[in-house]
């Protein structure tokens, strides 16, 4: 048996015997559109996950993980799936800030702010988009000056994931007065618990607030909380969006599996697999499943291809599965009699929307490849 495989074992037999007992009703709970479920049972799983050492695998030894390798973090991610374990409250601290510290931040930084992510005791959003700059980061006004050693920060956050249950935030600033686009941006890391802090929920279509916005005003953050230097945060910002699309998207892949399997199983009971149409639309919802697995694990595939895929893909899924269900899609009322009750369905529908917008929207994705993989010229900006 190979060490991946070996270590596959292992994480399933590890889950199989802690996914139990008052972590068993877990399963299956917050995921996308549903990141309001049992968030603080959630919480408890996985700081006994970091209890047993399966948070930040990845992560280096010396910085508290266990140095995993690319195919064993695929493992752990595929395992963790297919055990049906609860979505992640950790992910953004872990996934994306960790790795960013690790390879460009200080000492300091990483003494102070990496234990507590992996012990699941300080939980970390984004604060990059806003209202004037969602897709276009570079255009983030969101200014912070020196005073007195602390970095004040005034400005506004928007799409804000997971902000009402995190206690900081990692915001991209404009801290050099005159600078346009890329320059003169820093990367701050903000604590939200204070005066000057002030964190609004967003109601989304399925009608939870797994988004919010962030108000900055006089916020105050120490001097030494700059990833890299003062003004270079772009190339810091952008090795975090590299990180987000690692190699927990196959994990994600297991969860698309499964909601395609399901959807078939539907299809075959209420007899929409009858309709010539919607067996076809379902069995090329299977190839390209299986065509998104083999693009994400070939390493010569470019972030924002593999992006625009999945996106795409999973919100094509969500229309099939209103197609598939017919007229009962079209009524919200669940079984605890809420108007607005949503089934797992019409959940899936409403939220991927959102795929093709957040972590990096179609438009700006297929920019991307057309002026840096392709060549072609650039586009015309102010």
């Amino acid at each position: 048996m190979s060490s991946v495989e070996e270590f596959r074992t292992e994480v399933r037999s590890w889950l199989r015997t802690h996914l139990t007992g008052e972590f068993a009703a877990l399963k299956g709970r917050g995921g996308p559109g549903r990141e309001h479920e049992e968030f603080e049972g959630r919480l408890a799983w996985e700081r006994h996950m970091a209890a047993h050492g399966w948070t930040c695998i990845g992560w280096p030894e010396r910085h508290g993980g266990r140095g995993a390798s690319t195919a064993e973090q695929i493992a752990f991610h595929e395992e963790y799936a297919l055990a049906d374990a609860p979505a992640r409250v950790g992910h953004i601290g872990e996934q994306l800030l960790g790795p960013t510290l690790i390879d460009h931040g200080t000492e300091e930084q990483k003494a102070r702010f990496l234990p507590p992510i992996r012990a699941v005791r300080e939980l970390w959003c984004q604060g990059y988009s806003e209202p004037d700059a969602g897709s276009d980061l570079a255009g983030v006004r969101t200014r912070a000056r020196l005073d007195e050693g602390e970095w004040v920060v005034d400005g506004q956050k928007i799409w804000t994931s997971l902000a009402h249950e995190s206690q900081w935030c990692f915001v991209l600033a404009r801290t050099t007065p005159g600078s346009r686009r890329h320059a003169g941006l820093s990367y701050l890391l903000v604590p939200l618990d204070q005066p000057g802090v002030e964190v609004r929920p967003i109601v989304q279509l399925t009608g939870t607030s797994e988004f919010n916005e962030v108000f900055f005003d006089g916020a105050r953050t120490d001097a030494a909380h700059v990833v890299g230097a003062p003004g270079d945060g772009w190339a810091v910002a952008m090795a975090t969006l590299g990180y987000e699309r690692g190699v927990s998207t196959l994990g994600q892949q297991v969860g698309f599996r499964r909601e395609l399997e399901a959807l078939a199983a539907l299809a075959a009971r209420n007899g929409a697999l009858a309709d010539p149409l919607l067996r076809d639309r379902l069995v090329r919802a299977w190839i390209g499943l299986e065509t998104m697995r083999a693009t994400a694990l070939d390493p010569a595939t470019a972030p924002s291809l593999a992006k625009l895929y999945w996106a795409r893909w999973h919100r094509d899924l969500g229309e099939l599965a209103m197609d598939v269900r017919g007229a009962a899609s079209l009524l919200a009322a669940g079984e605890h009699g809420d108007p607005y009750d949503l089934d797992d369905w019409q959940r899936l529908f409403l939220f991927s929307r959102a795929d093709t917008i957040y972590a990096g929207s179609d438009e700006i994705q297929r920019t991307i490849v057309a002026e840096r993989i392709l060549g072609l010229p650039k586009e015309v900006r102010a």
